[in-house]
This record gives structure tokens, sequence and C-alpha cells, in this order.
């Protein structure tokens, strides 16, 4: 009898999480899949009929990740792990010069030192199954858009993290790839700029003065991009070749604008990467030019 595939997800409540798991579930992998909250454990195993086994985990909290872990060796018993999928994640968009350190740690501490503690916390078993680790990138990594430095850093930092483990852990046969989603319309656009005009409001008056109309515009034309951009389902295919490849790609583009914008970013200079970046969000080119 030949034993399914295991694969460890994070971020699994929504968006690209949850279409990966179920898509996985449904091909024949065992998937566990990590919610915060039970209600949305109850939900996962209800729409994969009971194939997906929820596991309840905080990426920003120490002491959680390392109970996931031994939980999830407890339950694969003595054969190692084949996958993990680190998804879990969190958007922020702000005018940098407003923006709390407390609220940029608290994206860092999502967006990178929790995905590198999971990482940490389930090499062993990885390595036991002789796995391989998915990390969710994004084409940020690549350029970052205005108020958008804190999202695309931590996500740029984090790729680069990828980089490096992908040559530590060569040697012990476990790959390392980066999926670079673009333009998604997922859940977890609502939850990144869903609360703009309260940050609008919470800005002091010399804040707004200077940000107001540029933020609101810039978030007008992103909302309008993601919304339109591709189903979380495209990405989780993506997710599913990457993980079947024999010999995996280190970076994989995935959904709407995500091989164009990674290619400008590539081939343009900066200068001309700004100026395209500003079009895009609605937003003057001309150098000391206010937003009116």
């Amino acid at each position: 009898m030949t034993t399914a595939r295991s694969i460890f997800v994070t971020g699994s409540s929504s968006g690209i999480g949850k279409a990966t798991v179920l898509r996985l579930s449904a091909n024949g992998w065992r998937v566990f899949a990590a919610v915060r909250k039970e209600q949305d454990a109850d939900l996962l195993r209800e729409q994969s009929r009971n194939r997906v086994e929820t596991v309840l985990l905080d990426v920003s909290d120490e002491e959680s990740i390392q109970a996931a872990a031994k939980d999830v060796g407890s339950r694969l018993g003595n054969v190692g792990l084949d996958a993990l999928f680190n998804n879990a994640g969190m958007g922020d968009v702000s005018p940098i010069e407003f923006t709390t350190i407390d609220s940029i740690r608290k994206v860092y501490q999502v967006n990178l030192f929790g995905q590198i503690s999971v990482i940490q916390s389930f090499l062993p078993l990885l390595r036991k199954g002789r796995g391989r680790i998915v990390n969710t990138g994004s084409v940020g990594d690549h350029l970052a858009p205005p108020f958008a430095g804190v999202l695309s850093s931590s996500k740029a930092a984090f790729a680069s993290v990828s980089s490096a483990l992908r040559l530590e852990l060569r040697p012990q046969g476990i790959h390392v790839i980066v999926v670079e989603p673009g333009s998604i319309n997922s859940p977890a656009v609502d939850k990144t700029l869903g609360g703009v005009a309260n940050q609008i409001n919470a800005l002091p008056p010399e804040g707004a003065a200077l940000y107001a109309v540029a933020f609101r515009r810039m978030v007008t034309a992103f909302t309008k991009n993601e919304k339109a951009g591709s189903s979380p389902d495209v990405v989780a295919k993506v997710v599913e070749r990457a993980l079947n490849a024999r010999s995996p790609r280190t970076r994989y583009p995935a959904g709407k604008d995500s091989v164009l914008l990674i290619t400008l970013a590539k081939i343009l200079p900066e200068k001309l990467l700004d100026l395209a970046i500003l079009k895009k969000f609605c937003l003057p080119v001309k150098f000391g030019q206010a937003v009116e």
C-alpha cells in the first residue's frame, strides 16, 4: 500500500492557503492545515469532507509553532514530512513616515520571523521525509509600490532567506522554492486594504495633508487591480506543480501580471521603473509635483 504524501500548510483559513489545502487533499495528499481559529478548522474539515487534518497555529507565537511541530510529528509517527508550504502572512499599507515601529514589527513577526521559526521547527520532520519547502513570496520581492514599503520589504527579506536556505539545504536533498503571486483576488485584499479610511483618519493633521490624497488614490487603484486578479486556485495549481516537479525551479511566478511585473523589475532602469509604478497607481510622475 502506498502511503500518501504529507504536507503542512500555514495560513490555511482563506485565499491561497485554503485553495491549496483543498486542492492537495482532493488529489490524495495527507494535508495538515494550520489555522488560528477553531471555527476555521471546522469549516475546512467540512469543505474537504474530513480529508484535511487541522492544526491550531499562531505563527507569531513561538510556543504555538513548537507545539504544532510536535503535534504533526506525533500524527506522522515513524515517517517524515514530505513538504512544508509556508503561506501565512499579513499585509499593511501606510505612509512609512507615520507607520509606528510596533506596526512594522508586527508585520515582520508574521511575514519573516514567524516563517523562519516554522521552518526551523519542521526541518527535522522534512529531513526525515526528504521533503521540500515552498515559501509564498510576492512580486513585491522585486519592486515596492508607494505605501507598501513595509509589506514589500518583509517579503523581499523572506525571499533572501529562502535563497540562502536553498543553498544550505541542498546537500541534504531538500529543495527550497519561492512562489511569487501577482494580482490575486482573495480575502487578503480586504484585510490589507479594508482599514484604509481608518488609517487616514488616524493620521495627524500634517500626515493627512502630506499623504492622504496620494494614499487614497493608490489604494483605489491597487484594490481595483487586485479585484481583477487571478483566483487563488491559480496559485494553488502552481504550488502543486512545484511539489510534483522532479527538479523544481527556484522561483515560480503565479497569477495575473506576475511574469510581467517581475520582468519589468529586472530589465527597466530603476528610475523608469519608478515612473511605471507611479503611472500604474495614478500618481504624478513629475518630480516635486503634489498630488491633487
